[in-house]
């Protein structure tokens, strides 16, 4: 779904009731795991940009959760454990929200966080 909602707390106010729960969630690790990273809307999505430059980002969209991570090494090097999943360059789909794997979204947060590659 492509928001309008000026900040992250005004978009998570108009996510389908079945999906707030999880993108709070969500939310909360992206703020706790990206330290130093800016909170804000880019292209109708959360995003979370260092430098300027979205690293993170996810979206609630028809069929499904999208997140979106921009340093490509990340998500080859964590294909593997998504295995289940529809998985582009930098999309990870979640087409159902209570099952989304949290502890493999913070470690790819966390090797976004720390790996110094560049986003595609």
């Amino acid at each position: 779904m492509y928001s309008t909602a000026p900040d992250v707390p005004t978009y998570l106010q108009h996510v389908p009731l079945d999906r707030v729960a999880c993108l709070t969630e969500l939310r909360q690790l992206c703020l706790h795991t990206l330290i130093d990273y800016e909170e804000g809307i880019e292209y109708g999505m959360p995003c979370y940009k260092k430098n300027g430059r979205v690293e993170v980002a996810f979206a609630s969209q028809k069929r499904y959760i999208a997140l979106y991570i921009t340093k490509k090494t990340v998500v080859d090097t964590y294909r593997g454990e998504l295995a289940g999943l529809s998985v582009g360059k930098g999309c990870i789909r979640h087409p159902k929200p209570e099952k989304i794997d949290f502890t493999l979204i913070a470690k790819l947060l966390r090797a976004t966080r720390d790996s110094p590659e560049q986003p595609c």
